[in-house]
């Protein structure tokens, strides 16, 4: 792939930026606030923190989403990570069809879920035995359950800005959503509940062996992102995760590592594979059911034999093992087993954006800093190098409420938030990167 930044006036660039016509979006927009809190199933969404009101999607294609009014997008949004292959897949689609002429839902053992669990297994060689569930909050929030029996212990170890779904544990000093409404510690968590979570800062051990001094023989379990996308991407420095792993066993204590995110994105293996770590315990969701709601959480045979029937630990649910997500994630996991160039492939055209950006930023002689691993990024509105909570939110919120504003009339759909990561697919071209190289050229340049 070539450079392109150098090339950025000579790259089709509006020379008068098109009208984004919303009016069917917000007639949808206007209905919805009357029957659902915020007019959203789920906060972000609501576009608040970007101060407009939010886009209705009709469809999606490859890399592109269509919404209600005709705007078409390239899109890094991906339903927030699991499109890795890029929207409507045809062996994804074709499986689900096949899937569902059979009957959507069971609530008994089927032939997917054992193949299913076979290829996690395979794919993830730390996770031993597995249980699927119905979400990323549903894996995270039983893997924690499954510690604290394993340890006999009740305290967990969390990360300032890491989001590990909206169970009560949880939410003390969350990222993602929680960060962009101002609410990391939200009403209606238990305060004895809320005492149980310790928060360490992300990037410094140091903050981690001070809590395990404090709270000797009390921690159950560390669970971390190992790459956190979800106050923006951070990316662990050094041998980060090793250490956290290391504290762990010298205490008695399990590694979680919540790979909802990163798990079979950042490379086959997940981000324990690209940064050469075994964890206890391992929580999954996005791609593992290609934008179908499900979770998985797995690990070492020995802590999940804790799990009901075969232990005490209980768990179920009505869906776990769904049908459709079952035979959707396998179609998807299938394709990311077997087609070897598909990583090198993601990684080439994120370092063509990254450089793009660069370039851009060089430019216009402004200091921002983007952050990259592989197919994730998050360009963040702030001199400081970004490696935490605390230097996240140093960003510049309302400047990147007007970025993301400027790139949407540009036909770029990024997260609308400053402390949410954006994704690549294997759908997006060389042309792509190059139109969004250009927008982000453009928008910038207004902002300036």
């Amino acid at each position: 792939m070539r450079k392109i930044g150098k090339n950025i006036p000579n790259l089709p660039i509006h020379a008068k930026v098109p009208t984004l016509i919303t009016r069917r979006s917000s007639k949808l927009f206007n209905e919805a606030k009357k029957y659902m809190p915020g007019g959203v199933n789920s906060p972000v969404r609501a576009f608040k923190s970007v101060k407009r009101a939010p886009l209705f999607i009709s469809k999606a294609k490859g890399q592109y989403l269509y919404d209600v009014d005709g705007n078409k997008f390239i899109d890094y949004i991906g339903s927030w990570g699991p499109m890795i292959l890029g929207h409507a897949h045809p062996a994804v689609i074709s499986a689900i069809k096949k899937a569902a002429a059979n009957g959507t839902s069971f609530g008994a053992p089927i032939p997917y879920e054992v193949e299913m669990v076979k290829l996690v297994t395979k794919m993830m060689p730390s996770v031993e035995v597995v249980r699927m569930v119905n979400s990323g909050t549903e894996a995270t929030m039983s893997a924690v359950r499954v510690a604290r029996a394993f340890t006999n212990r009740e305290k967990i170890v969390k990360f300032a800005g890491c989001y590990h779904g909206h169970f009560d544990s949880f939410l003390i000093k969350a990222g993602s959503g929680a960060t962009t409404f101002g609410t990391p510690d939200s009403p209606g968590v238990p305060k004895d509940l809320a005492a149980k979570t310790l928060v360490a800062e992300f990037n410094d051990t140091t903050s981690v062996e001070k809590l395990f001094r404090d709270n000797a023989n009390e921690i159950a379990a560390i669970i971390v992102e190992p790459v956190v996308g979800n106050m923006g991407v951070v990316i662990p420095e050094g041998d980060f995760l090793h250490k956290l792993l290391e504290v762990a066993h010298t205490n008695g204590t399990l590694l979680i590592l919540d790979e909802v995110m990163t798990g079979f994105r950042l490379a086959r293996g997940g981000a324990q594979e690209l940064y050469g770590i075994k964890p206890d315990l391992t929580t999954f969701g996005k791609i593992i059911g290609a934008g179908l709601p499900v979770g998985a959480y797995g690990g070492r045979e020995d802590i999940m034999r804790m799990v009901s029937p075969d232990g005490p630990v209980y768990q179920a649910g009505t869906l776990s093992g769904n049908p459709l997500a079952m035979a959707a994630g396998i179609a998807q996991l299938k394709i990311l087993d077997k087609r070897k160039s598909l990583y090198k492939q993601l990684e080439k055209t994120g370092k063509l954006l990254e450089e793009g950006i660069a370039e851009n930023l060089r430019k216009l002689g402004l200091d921002y800093k983007f952050n990259r691993v592989g197919s994730m990024f998050t360009l963040f509105f702030t001199n400081e190098n970004v490696r935490d909570f605390k230097s996240a939110l140093t960003s510049d919120t309302a400047k990147f409420a007007a970025y993301f504003g400027e790139m949407l009339k540009r036909g770029i759909y990024l997260p609308p938030s400053q402390f949410e990561a954006a994704f690549i697919s294997a759908a997006h071209t060389e042309r792509d990167i190059e139109k969004t190289v250009a927008a982000n050229y453009e928008s910038l340049k207004v902002l300036k």
